[in-house]
């Protein structure tokens, strides 16, 4: 189970939205499976099909991962039109098999939908996400 302070759910949500129609992606980053930090990256990709975070992003993300001595707690990016679901894509670009991967479906813009998942050899596991009530947890949904 991966639990998530309401914050974070509504930064993924909001960067969702404002990314639209295309996809949006970024990294919450974690310690000991807490959430630590949100991290808003920028599609490379520019297309309402896929992701790909910036390279420079990344850099960027893996430098404060690093000076924190935090880990890639999960991974997220929306689905505009879609399901919350790995697409085929998806599935076979997952390269963190010890992150959780987040996907948020705009399909319903009033409702969106938010799920976690992990992407192991191929294999899609859905897993619960408990969204509680925020506990202090510093969200910094830089650019």
């Amino acid at each position: 189970m991966l639990s998530l302070e309401r914050r974070y759910v509504d930064e993924v949500i909001a960067h969702a939205r404002e990314d639209a129609p295309n996809e949006c992606c970024g990294i919450i980053a974690g310690r000991d499976g807490r959430p630590t930090q949100l991290y808003r990256a920028v599609n490379a990709e520019a297309s309402p099909y896929r992701y790909n975070v910036d390279p420079k992003d990344l850099l960027r993300i893996y430098r404060d991962l690093d000076n924190h001595g935090w880990d890639v707690l999960a991974i997220y990016h929306s689905h505009t039109h879609t399901e919350a679901y790995p697409s085929p894509t998806d599935v076979s670009l997952a390269a963190w098999p010890e992150a959780y991967y987040l996907i948020v479906s705009l399909a319903d813009e009033a409702k969106p939908v938010l799920r976690a998942f992990r992407i192991q050899d191929g294999r899609v596991t859905e897993h619960e996400l408990q969204v509680v009530d925020d506990a202090g947890a510093h969200l910094d949904a830089a650019r």
